[in-house]
């Protein structure tokens, strides 16, 4: 699928909205990255390149979750901080991705970002709950490059 055609299908305002609702309970942060065009590398890695080129690792807790989504080649992954990682394990990531693939074979985009998040973000509230003076670190909007 073209990036555009996949763009032109995500509802913004609500995948904003549940990445906002989400971190409402937690220290922790959440973001979704778009992949322009192609990719010609295993989506994990270029995901975790992503995550630290938008400098997700310098969050406080080191509890931030990048979401990546390279539609023109059907590739996605989901990448914790370490924080986050040691807590929930492999496991965990897998089962988001599993959850998500599901809703991109029946072209449910907007779904699978959605339940991707709010799943994430109980997993964030359970370990990483929100304290006064939380500050959101790193932006909500979805970032297409």
């Amino acid at each position: 699928m073209r990036t555009r055609e996949f763009l032109s299908k995500l509802e913004h305002a609500r995948i904003v909205h549940a990445i906002r609702e989400a971190e409402s309970n937690t220290s922790g942060e959440i973001r979704v990255f778009v992949q322009r065009g192609k990719l010609n590398a295993d989506p994990l890695m270029v995901a975790q390149k992503k995550f630290h080129k938008l400098r997700m690792h310098k969050t406080r807790e080191r509890n931030a979750v990048l979401i990546f989504v390279a539609p023109r080649v059907h590739k996605f992954a989901v990448v914790g901080d370490k924080a986050i990682h040691e807590k929930c394990g492999d496991e965990f990531w897998q089962r988001v991705v599993n959850g998500m693939r599901t809703h991109f074979q029946n072209e449910n985009f907007n779904d699978a970002l959605v339940e991707a998040i709010k799943e994430i973000g109980k997993l964030l509230a359970a370990h990483f709950p929100k304290t006064p003076g939380n500050a959101n670190e790193v932006p909500d909007e979805i970032v297409e490059q």
